[in-house]
């Protein structure tokens, strides 16, 4: 494999639904969510050699350090895990928008576990990989696999793939960043309480749209209410997508400042995230088939 170029995608992960239900004595909060991931997102190559990073693309700049990159992060994590690790040179073309609730960091932190262990001929399933990934942040571990599913704790415990159906999305993030730690002082739960917020609906591995749909809408975002008064525009862009045409739900993913709306079909949703895009040219607005 010496001298060939790997590479993976590094999807958007977008939380349709996020329930708080306490915070941990440890200081983290105990969530359940359900993640589905965009079919489409950053893009990550590796070439063996010296551990190295490149960032270009369209949302590069906000990208920050090369040292403090979650990709690099990542490598260094492995290696730990790993004695002898074959390392390269990462190259990130960034295309999501950065601290927005749609773990563009954390995806592209998998893809790197993912393409370390191409290169090292690890087997997808190696516990170091997850073990790695749960160093590395909350969000990293469901992003390993980037296919919808439960994931609850901190994010460490992860239920089975599900099989969603088709959904179309709209995604609109106005180009405020929100930070997730100010978000959760926001909400202010103390370690060891219970937020009280109430249960997850139940969701099956294979649930029908209309399923899906009537559990989508008894669930939450637990961390809208806050990150809306931090980014009031948040609540505008809930608002626009709530009235497109077709959008059967409007929420906030993670701790924001992204928003998606669901439709039925291909054609709303691209019809309405053409006409967001007109009528807001100042935010980043994507069509998605979430899977």
């Amino acid at each position: 494999m010496s001298g060939e170029k790997l590479v993976a995608h590094a999807p958007a992960k977008i939380n349709l639904t996020l329930h708080i239900h306490g915070r941990r004595e440890d200081g983290f909060h105990e969530l359940e969510s359900l993640v589905a991931f965009t079919a489409s997102g950053d893009t990550l190559t590796l070439e063996p050699g010296d551990l190295t990073l490149a960032i270009d693309g369209p949302t590069a700049q906000a990208a920050g350090p090369m040292d403090d990159n979650l990709v690099i992060a990542a490598a260094r994590a492995l290696a730990q895990r790993v004695p002898g690790l074959r390392m390269g040179g990462f190259h990130l073309t960034k295309r999501l928008p950065v601290a927005a609730g749609i773990g563009g960091g954390s995806s592209d932190a998998a893809a790197a576990l993912r393409l370390l262990a191409r290169l090292n001929a690890m087997a997808p399933d190696d516990a170091r990989l997850f073990d790695a990934a749960a160093q590395i942040g909350s969000d990293v571990p469901v992003c390993l696999a980037a296919q919808a599913r439960m994931m609850r704790g901190r994010g460490e415990v992860l239920g089975p793939l599900i099989a969603l159906p088709q959904l179309f999305a709209v995604l609109v993030n106005p180009g405020v960043p929100v930070e997730t730690k100010a978000v959760f002082s926001r909400i202010g739960l103390k370690p060891g309480a219970a937020s009280g917020f109430g249960g997850h609906p139940a969701i099956g591995e294979k649930p029908s749209r209309e399923e899906l749909f009537a559990a989508l809408k008894k669930g939450r975002n637990d961390m809208e209410d806050a990150a809306s008064v931090m980014a009031p525009v948040i609540g505008h862009c809930l608002a626009v997508l709530a009235a497109a045409r077709g959008a059967r739900l409007a929420r906030m993913s993670g701790s924001g400042a992204t928003c998606f709306a669901l439709f039925d079909d291909c054609r709303a949703a691209k019809a309405a995230g053409c006409v967001i895009r007109r009528d807001h040219p100042e935010w980043w607005v994507k069509s998605a088939l979430l899977r």
